[in-house]
């Protein structure tokens, strides 16, 4: 998805015909020769005059009223000092997960929940590894963890083939554990959802693993322990 809105920045400015009025239907028309692989969304006025929000899957882009211009980055209200893109990214995000569902990822449930978060994981990541490793911790905070598959080196790898096998086992749960301690797997195939596990990950823009995603759509890059991400999602749960 970067490098598709990447090379849209290029195309867009170079390619898009001028544009007689700012209509939804005008906008898409432009963007359609640049981007013709990108599901848009929605279309909306941002808060700037004659810039236009618009949403590609889990990413937001800026375009102008005329198709002829493409801004990507962070829209910020600099009174209010407050990101108005990563406040909408937030609610994409959970939107995509949503679309994805808790049937087609691997739930680890404490018996009294109070957070969930859902974690993109590779098998062979050392601080996935890390992490869970320290499960019994997560439970105990009341930590439900929702993982999604995200082999970073990339379909058909070991790692890949891994996270299969881990999809196609009896008992999934069993099977990841087993896998993130080396152990050998029955490399089973079946219809599993890696590629989109894998989709979502690069629409969220993941730099590495463990990436956590909370319930308000807010990421946490990267390994936190169990207290920390109990503290870090009861500080979250305070705000609006």
């Amino acid at each position: 998805m970067k490098k598709l809105i990447n090379l849209a920045v290029l195309s867009v400015l170079a390619l898009a015909q001028p544009i007689a009025h700012a209509d939804e239907s005008a906008i898409r028309k432009a963007l359609a020769s640049s981007m013709p692989e990108a599901k848009i969304e929605s279309i909306k006025p941002s808060e700037i005059k004659g810039l236009n929000e618009v949403m590609v899957g889990a990413t937001i882009f800026y375009v102008s009223d005329d198709g002829k211009y493409l801004l990507q980055g962070k829209l910020i209200d600099i009174a209010g000092r407050k990101d108005l893109t990563e406040a909408k990214l937030g609610g994409a995000r959970l939107q995509a997960l949503e679309k994805i569902g808790t049937d087609n990822m691997l739930i680890f449930k404490p018996k009294i929940a109070k957070y969930t978060v859902s974690i993109f994981t590779d098998i062979d990541c050392g601080y996935c590894r890390k992490l869970h490793s320290e499960i019994d911790q997560y439970m105990a905070q009341g930590i439900t963890i929702q993982y999604l598959l995200f082999p970073r080196a990339g379909k058909g790898s070991d790692s890949y083939n891994k996270a299969v096998a881990v999809w196609c086992a009896k008992d999934r749960n069993a099977a990841l554990t087993a896998a993130k301690k080396d152990q050998k797997l029955d490399m089973k195939t079946c219809d599993n959802p890696i590629d989109k596990h894998m989709q979502l990950a690069s629409d969220f823009d993941a730099k590495g693993t463990p990436m956590i995603v909370t319930t308000k759509g807010n990421i946490f890059p990267g390994y936190l322990p169990a207290k920390q991400l109990a503290e870090a999602l009861a500080e979250e749960a305070k705000l609006n």
